[in-house]
């Protein structure tokens, strides 16, 4: 079966909201955290780190 990946995120991500129910506020920090850190100079490390 062949999902696409913005897909696959958003079935993972609304699960875990449901079913862990965590704060708002830690939803935008993450969120928010994770797109500014994927702009930085940092990213290229992260990158390398994951692969």
């Amino acid at each position: 079966m062949d999902v696409p990946l913005w897909f696959a995120l958003i079935v993972v991500g609304w699960l875990g909201v449901k079913l862990i129910r965590p704060p708002w506020w830690l939803i935008a920090v993450l969120l928010l955290g994770g797109y500014l850190l994927a702009e930085s100079g940092l990213a290229s490390v992260v990158d390398t780190t994951v692969k």
